[in-house]
């Protein structure tokens, strides 16, 4: 018997994601039991009376968070998960912290909206100009803080208080205060494969790291109880270089692993989040913690301009005091001058409108480069992985050369691509060969149309 769900354009959210609240909603509290089987896309739609693609989509989203699975040719079938617990009464948020005076202390080009943002920039100047040389508080302006804690809960449905959000002149400042905060007596968990500068960040410290063994759906918590790490930094809703989203599943199982003992941590790094092609944005990791000990973090680099050095964090509320007690005395690494135009960006929509407009781009970037590739002769040789989200792709190759030998016929091709072996942060070249890393934010799709023609002959004539 399919079940019935009460879907109407009425509500004021697309169909596709009321019925995947639905049917999320069912899994979760056991009406759907793990194992069970769902209806076809075609025929819960004429039941329903929605569009097929309106299934298609919602089933989509629920396959990519882990709480179904498909099997080719038997169709969609609810995964084993943890029902979800009530989570325990939150604490009283604790009185903000009075503000300690201190002394003053001296996306592409392209798509970057400069008129839009110089506007505000003028605006700040015009009304603000009295407040823009005084002390900027340690946690940021709270009207930033404000703004980003409307907007988190507006796009991802994130309930946080601005006084749990700390902003700060790029991850790599927070990476810095995390190890002075948390001890660097601890052994750190990263994961194999990922960004390297962050182990170089880590090691400069002097902090020991374990790098934490990954598969499909992302860190393997056995690896992780193994390593002996009482602090994980990872990355669960769009993986770097692997594209990998941790499904429901995993992350309940490092929940757990965050919970069995109360000196243990975790960092969520949700840096490229807002650029997801497919469906809604993955939940984080941090709406789902009760253990207090879940340290988030995202930055705008990323959506709006490199140049732009502001990122925040999302400190859970039991940890403020000791944080303000430890590391209050430093001072705010963003000026007001950028925080206020920030504010007013996010503020009055423009930030939204602006992610919506890369997005769009980058969508259609994306569609050209693949259909280069599925057009190329060597497209029977190519396969790619993880273009669903993020502003990068894989593409593993088969062929017989070493990544070295394949890397100077890439070269000559025109194409300098990075190998996914040279992201291991152990520095060991274990991963899969011919695998390479097609970030595609500044790569022009006509080159690349180029480069894999030449490629081709390339490899023809050595083959002759």
């Amino acid at each position: 018997m399919i079940r019935t769900y009460s879907l109407s354009h009425a509500a004021g959210r697309p169909l596709y994601e009321q019925l995947y609240e639905a049917v999320k909603a069912d899994i979760l509290s056991g009406s759907l039991a793990g194992g069970e089987k769902l209806p076809s896309k075609r025929a819960l739609a004429e039941h329903l009376n929605v569009s097929k693609i309106t299934v298609e989509t919602a089933y989509g989203q629920l396959l990519a968070e882990g709480y179904i699975t498909s099997r080719e040719r038997a169709g969609y079938y609810v995964e084993q998960i943890l029902l979800t617990p009530q989570p325990p009464a939150q604490p009283e948020p604790p009185a903000p912290e009075p503000e300690r005076p201190e002394p003053p202390r001296s996306a592409s080009a392209e798509l970057f909206p400069f008129s839009v943002w110089a506007r505000l920039m003028r605006g700040v100047i015009l009304d603000k100009y009295q407040n823009l040389l005084q002390p900027v508080p340690n946690a940021g302006l709270p009207a930033l803080r404000q703004a980003i804690a409307d907007e988190l809960y507006r796009q991802r449905g994130m309930e946080v208080l601005p006084e749990q959000i700390l902003i700060g002149a790029g991850a790599e400042y927070f990476y810095n205060l995390i190890l002075q905060f948390l001890g660097r007596d601890r052994l750190y968990g990263l994961e194999e494969l990922g960004h390297r500068k962050i182990a170089r960040i880590y090691e400069a410290n002097g902090v020991a790291i374990a790098p934490i063994a990954m598969d499909g759906e992302g860190i393997r918590v056995d690896a992780l109880e193994k390593s002996g790490a009482s602090v994980v930094h990872l990355s669960p809703s769009h993986h770097y270089p692997t594209g990998i989203v941790t499904p429901i599943g995993r992350r309940q199982a490092l929940m757990r692993w965050l919970a069995e003992k109360p000196d243990r941590y975790a960092v969520e790094d949700d840096y490229d989040s807002e650029f997801r092609f497919t469906g809604r944005p993955i939940p984080t990791m941090q709406s789902m913690d009760t253990t207090g000990r879940l340290l988030y973090m995202n930055t705008f680099s990323r959506t709006i301009a490199p140049a732009l050095r502001i990122s925040y964090m999302i400190l859970p509320r039991t940890l403020l005091p000791a944080w303000r007690e430890k590391l209050g005395f430093y001072s705010c690494t963003v000026p007001s001058f950028e925080q206020l135009t920030l504010t007013r960006f996010i503020a009055e929509g423009c930030f939204e409108k602006h992610v919506s407009r890369m997005k769009k781009h980058y969508r259609e970037v994306r569609a050209r480069l693949l259909a280069a590739l599925a057009a190329s002769p060597l497209a029977a040789r190519c396969t790619v992985l993880g273009a669903d989200a993020g502003l990068h792709f894989l593409v593993k190759i088969r062929t017989g050369r070493s990544d070295a030998e394949l890397g100077a016929l890439l070269a000559r091709a025109g194409l300098r691509l990075p190998f996914l072996s040279s992201f291991y942060i152990s520095g060991s070249a274990q991963a899969a060969h011919a695998c390479v890393v097609v970030n595609y934010a500044e790569l022009d799709p006509a080159e690349l149309e180029r480069a894999l023609a030449r490629l081709e002959q390339l490899i023809a004539a050595e083959t002759k």
